[in-house]
């Protein structure tokens, strides 16, 4: 079959790469100027932020042996950072005995990495679907095109995006849109900061308690990233919600001064931008593994399903999620 996938996240590059193994012929479709969805790295002078995903752990069977095998090539490695708890300037050791992963030397890298040697088409959002007899056309907007084009006929589709974008293109499957809008995700806004010094804290990442961050991790700690002091902040899901709309800067004041009052150091950065996550984690994830009409010929899949999990918006989900739809396609 040719398969249209929408989104070059996690979820629908392994998604891609197992119905690619199968035989199908696959077309991904991402809106961004670059492939990994939330997992990604801003680069900067100063060098590479991960503003997203911060890292992931792997719970399963299935997940632990395909992380193993990315280790072993080198994609990911280990991330050792000595983790902390913060309660009013005041760190306590939390975090220990969990094996947590990086991909090297950024985030972003592992969608690179699962992108090769597939037809990914980049800047280019799916803005609308249409049954033509058994197949689908899609509407595709591009920035540098003033007229949306139609691709296709496609033989299946499937959908690799946070419930809240599904949605709108799950018209023609009005009982898979009921089902997403279960799974609404929460924003979440990303304060970025440089600094000239080190702030010799004595932690590389930490939860943030009372504040309007959530969490907070020293970028710079991370194996293989440039040298330098970067740090990611992370406000918590319902702060950055009550203040959705607020002007980027007045984000960036407000958080600013939450990092300085959880970590006790006055030092200016010399760098600071903030980045809004419109939809981060979800409220509430779906219990299913993933969802596929076989007749319609349209499935969707992502980190906002259970897949056996406790909880969601992990990278874990995201693979076991793609890797389920691409088998529930294939039987």
């Amino acid at each position: 079959m040719h398969i249209a996938i929408v989104g070059a996240g996690i979820s629908g590059l392994t998604c891609a790469r197992q119905l690619q193994a199968q035989g199908h012929h696959v077309t991904v479709y991402e809106k961004s100027h670059g492939v990994s969805g939330r997992m990604s790295t801003r680069q900067t002078e100063l060098g590479g932020f991960d503003h997203g995903a911060q890292y992931f752990t792997a719970t399963s069977e299935r997940f632990r042996k395909e992380s193993g095998d990315w280790r072993k090539v080198g994609w990911i490695t280990q991330w050792e950072g000595k983790l902390a708890s913060l309660d009013g300037g005041v760190s306590k050791a939390a975090g220990n005995g969990t094996k947590r992963f990086v991909p090297v030397p950024g985030m972003s890298s592992l969608g690179k990495h699962l992108a090769h040697g597939l037809d990914v088409r980049l800047e280019q959002q799916v803005i609308g679907m249409e049954q033509a007899g058994k197949q689908w056309l899609l509407s595709v907007k591009a920035e540098t095109v003033p007229v949306s084009a139609t691709a296709g006929p496609f033989d299946a589709v499937v959908l690799a995006l946070p419930a809240d974008q599904a949605i709108p293109l799950l018209q023609l499957a009005p009982a898979f849109a009921k089902q997403a809008q279960k799974a609404r995700l929460a924003p979440c806004w990303t304060l970025m900061l440089g600094f000239q010094s080190t702030l010799e804290l004595e932690y590389d990442g930490a939860w943030v308690n009372h504040s309007r961050l959530g969490w907070i991790a020293r970028d710079t700690a991370k194996p293989s990233h440039r040298a330098g002091e970067r740090w990611v902040c992370h406000a918590t899901a319902a702060w950055s919600l009550k203040h959705l709309e607020d002007d980027p800067e007045r984000v960036k004041e407000k958080l600013s001064k939450a990092f300085h009052e959880a970590t006790g150091s006055h030092i200016q950065p010399i760098h600071a931008v903030v980045h809004r996550w419109r939809y981060s984690q979800a409220v509430e994830p779906l219990a299913e593994d993933c969802m596929w009409n076989a007749k319609q010929r349209l499935g969707v899949c992502g980190d906002w399903f259970a897949v056996g999990l406790e909880g969601s918006g992990r990278i874990e989900n995201a693979f076991l999620s793609g890797l389920a739809l691409a088998k529930a396609i294939a039987a």
